[in-house]
Order: structure tokens, then C-alpha cells, then sequence
């Protein structure tokens, strides 16, 4: 029997997430989808496939008979409703995966972390810039210390409903901290790019990794083997060139300002510099969305983790 969920969010990643929970998981079944816009298409789209919808938020949700099967909610609205949102789903005894950028329960990467809070019952999917960046700060990290990572997401700016806009700020602060906290970095600063593009580009970033000299053969056999990771939940996930090396030395030093508290704001050691692209799978957006594509993938491999795990729990 397949474990019903429920998505808050009718925009661009709360749709792209029901389509894909529809149409790949042999877990998870769309017990209803919420929105606050009944006209929206993503409520339009849900009904017409036979999905029971509300455009009552969270209020509606909870009124409906269906809520009682469900066991776990995605949120894919705001930062800022994602606070009270979980607050009520918790006291009502469900499981929470956050797709905003809210921070309020622990950051999950599914090839970094993926395994380590499948019993917390709210689970924070960091952002889209941070799924596809930190996996590559983390496989930097298993060879060298990487002392400060910087990521730049460029995204086609029609990929970016009302949503994403509006949480730009949590964007660069819940990346930068996850950038520490899962990538392992001791400095992480995070950017986001909505580029105006026509016809719109595919999802681009650019990571930056400051470290300790190591083998450089061994970084790119760990960053190619994370890709290769990434890649079975996520096909369109990949590097756009060689991994980049460059070696800063004593007559030249980087002057890292973010590092300032640390005493040590001069960098003297490796760069490495990782190039990627993100083809989205196209279930709702076109291929560009490669943002919408790596943030409701991960949610999803997350969702079915949670819930074979129960089932091992339940069998043991």
C-alpha cells in the first residue's frame, strides 16, 4: 500500500513535486493538493488529474476528510508561512518535508546526508542552488579541508514563480549556513542569478572551493563520483567541463573578507572550481527548469526514504 502525502503550494515546485510523485514513486500516493488561488494552474492542473485539492491553505487541508490518511506533508510555499504551517502539522502528528528555505528542521542533502534525519519529523530541503552545489563542496571536502565555498545558481527567471522571489534572502542565508553545515566548508557564501534570457537557459552553477593542497586527481575522482550520485535521482544533473585547479600562492594571496572573524582573511592554497548544469526532466516547466527538477527530486527521494525506513521499523 503506497503512503498518501499531501503538497502545500500550488506554483511551479509544489506542481512539478505532485507530477513527479505521480508519475515515479512506487511509494508515495497524492492524497491532496493545497493552494490559496483556486484558479491557479497548478490547482486546475490537479483536479483535472483526479487529485483531491483545496484552495482553502492549510486551514482547508485540515478540514478535509483525506487529512487523516495523510502521513506526510511537502511545503512548497514561503519561508515565512512555512513557520506556522509547521507548527499545526507537527501538533496534528505528521511528518514535514520543507521545501522552503525556513531552516526550521535539519538541512538534508540526499547524497551527503540523505540518511541521517529520516526520524526527524521536519526535514528542510535547504534550496534549489543548494542541492545542486553542495554535494560538490562535500566531495571537495572528502579529499581536502575546504576553509571557505562560494556557489553561484543562475536560473531562467520564468523557472521562478512568486515563491522563489520572495525568498530570495533566505536563498543566499539558508544556503550559506547549509554550505557549512552539510558541506562541510568553514565559510560558505551563497548567490542567486534569475537571468532574463531568451529563450530561457538551463540551470547553471558555479562552485568555489578554497583549500588545503591534495592530490588533484583524488578531487576530481570524488567530484566525479558525486555527480554520478546525484545522477540517480536527478538525470539531467552534470559537469559542464573539467574540474578547475589553481594554485594561490604565498606572493599572491586571496583576501577573504567573509573570513574576517577567523583572524585569517589572507587564502593561500588550491582553488578548485566546479562548473554544472541541471536539464530538468520537463514533468511541468521545460527542460530549462533544472531548479524546480533537483529541489522536488531530492524532496521526493527524501519522502521515500522516510517512509522504507517505517517500514523497516514496522517489520522489525
Amino acid at each position: 500500500m503506497k503512503t498518501k502525502v499531501a503538497i502545500i503550494g500550488s506554483g511551479n515546485i509544489g506542481t512539478d513535486l505532485m507530477i513527479k510523485v505521480m508519475r515515479l514513486s512506487e511509494v508515495l500516493e497524492m492524497g491532496v493538493f493545497v493552494g490559496i488561488d483556486p484558479n491557479s494552474d497548478g490547482l486546475q492542473r490537479a483536479r483535472r488529474l483526479g487529485v483531491p485539492i483545496t484552495a482553502g491553505g492549510i486551514e482547508g487541508l485540515m478540514a478535509m476528510p483525506e487529512f487523516e490518511d495523510i502521513e506526510i506533508v511537502f511545503d512548497a510555499t514561503s519561508a515565512g508561512a512555512h513557520k506556522r504551517h509547521s507548527e499545526l502539522l507537527l501538533a496534528a502528528g505528521k511528518r514535514v518535508i520543507d521545501l522552503t528555505p525556513a531552516a526550521i528542521g535539519p538541512y538534508t542533502i540526499p547524497p551527503v546526508n540523505g540518511d541521517a534525519h529520516l526520524d526527524a519529523r521536519n526535514v528542510n530541503m535547504v534550496t534549489c542552488g543548494g542541492q545542486a552545489t553542495i554535494p560538490m563542496v562535500a566531495a571537495v571536502g572528502r579529499v581536502a579541508k575546504v576553509r571557505y565555498a562560494e556557489i553561484v545558481a543562475s536560473i531562467a527567471s520564468k523557472s521562478a514563480g512568486p515563491g522563489t522571489r520572495a525568498n530570495i534572502d533566505e536563498f543566499t542565508e539558508t544556503t550559506s549556513q547549509a554550505i557549512v553545515e552539510v558541506g562541510g566548508a568553514e565559510r560558505g557564501k551563497a548567490i542567486i542569478v534569475l537571468n532574463p534570457a531568451e529563450p530561457p537557459l538551463i540551470m547553471r552553477d558555479t562552485v568555489y572551493c578554497l583549500c588545503e593542497d591534495a592530490d588533484q586527481a583524488q578531487i576530481t575522482a570524488s567530484v566525479e563520483a558525486m555527480v554520478a550520485e546525484v545522477k540517480t535521482y536527478v538525470p539531467g544533473y552534470r559537469l559542464k567541463q573539467a574540474v578547475q585547479f589553481e594554485h594561490i600562492g604565498s606572493n599572491r594571496p586571496l583576501r577573504i573578507p567573509e573570513m574576517a572573524d577567523t583572524g585569517q582573511t589572507e587564502f593561500i592554497g588550491l582553488k578548485v572550481t566546479i562548473f554544472l548544469e541541471v536539464e530538468g526532466a520537463a514533468h511541468y516547466l521545460p527542460a530549462y527548469a533544472g531548479n524546480l527538477d533537483i529541489m522536488t527530486s531530492a524532496a521526493l527521494r527524501t519522502a521515500e526514504k522516510i517512509v522504507l525506513r517505517n517500514r523497516e521499523g514496522i517489520a522489525a
